[in-house]
């Protein structure tokens, strides 16, 4: 149907062209010269025709606002979330403001200085009021919005990590990986040469550390409301960007290297359903980068669980210490080299 809808408006087009095209050429056959009249009754039905289409055009502009608002993300569940759905608001508004202004006076000009009998152009070089003052508000209104930005930004990157989890979000094409620290809360070792189907990460089995880490396989991952939760992110093939839109977070995965990212859940699952008044509403970990042709099949549920609930879930969860002992980093190297020797 939108097919069919964009071929009758292009079609439309292409006769609108060719009519008015027709009338030109018959015109200049039968050697109607335009008058000044003329002119000035085509400039009226114009200037009219514009002031219409503003008024449509901000009209549907409203229209549209108000009916699909209803369809845009909930209220943050993070943290950091709700400061930066203030901001995004005040530039909204501060855009919307600038883009009613404009068109109205765009619009409302064409209309009022159009050509008429009598009206002369006058040649307005400059105004050095205007431009101080045209410059200048811009100037400081961007200023405020740059500054308060930056200011949030360093919020969330100086939140207090002391007793988060360290949680890694490993990307590949196309599924997502998730592993929890353990007891000590600290991620152990991993390389991509040891990597296998058993150890899809490529936890090293011989860091102390990697023992009581845990991991999954499936397309779900748990986080606990109220934890200040440290994201690592890695890549293994290329890059991906780890989108997390409910809890307004994102950060790119990168192939070689490890990013972060951390923010703490405000709001559970069953509680964001009970706002969205929507039972079978789920949060939701997405790639934000074309990937590769099976990059939109990249996606995680995300569940916000009690702290009691986390933990339960957790001790279901495969144990990076159930891995098949895989050879540690020195041991590949010692085998790399016992093999040069043989050869």
């Amino acid at each position: 149907m939108t097919i069919l809808i964009l071929l009758a408006v292009v079609l439309g087009v292409m006769v609108l062209v060719r009519l008015m095209n027709i009338v030109q050429l018959s015109t200049q056959v039968s050697g109607y010269e335009e008058t000044e009249d003329d002119q000035i009754r085509e400039n009226n039905w114009a200037a009219l025709g514009l002031m219409v289409f503003m008024i449509v055009g901000l009209g549907l502009t409203v229209l549209m606002i108000y009916v699909y608002g209803s369809h845009l993300l909930p209220v943050s569940a993070s943290e950091h979330g709700v400061s930066l759905d203030k901001l995004l608001n005040v530039n909204w508004f501060i855009i919307g403001f600038v883009f009613f202004a404009t068109q109205i006076v765009l619009f409302y000009f064409a209309h009022k200085y159009r050509h008429t009998k009598g009206k002369k152009a006058y040649f307005y070089p400059m105004n050095h009021k205007l431009e101080i003052i045209w410059t200048v508000i811009p100037t400081i209104v961007l200023s405020i919005l740059i500054i308060t930005g930056l200011r949030e930004w360093h919020k969330i990157l100086m939140a207090d990590k002391k007793d988060a989890i360290n949680v890694q979000v490993y990307g590949y094409q196309f599924a997502w990986i998730t592993r929890y620290s353990g007891n000590d809360n600290v991620l152990g070792k991993s390389n991509y040469k040891l990597i296998t189907d058993d150890n899809p990460l490529g936890l090293d089995t011989s860091d102390p550390a990697m023992k009581d880490d845990v991991y999954t396989t499936g397309n779900e991952m748990h986080i606990p409301l109220g934890k200040e939760i440290n994201f690592q992110f890695n890549a293994r093939d290329v890059i991906h960007s780890a989108y997390f839109p409910h809890f307004r977070a994102q950060m790119n995965l990168v192939p070689g290297m490890n990013t972060f990212f951390s923010f703490k859940p405000t709001i559970t699952t069953e509680e964001m359903r009970k706002i969205t008044k929507n039972e079978k509403f789920d949060y939701i970990l997405l790639c934000n980068k074309i990937c590769g042709v099976a990059h939109y099949t990249m996606a995680m549920k995300v569940v916000v669980d009690t702290p009691e609930d986390f933990k339960k879930w957790v001790r279901k969860q495969k144990k990076a210490k159930e891995i098949p002992t895989t050879p540690s980093m020195a041991e590949e190297g010692n085998i790399n080299k016992d093999v040069t020797a043989t050869l």
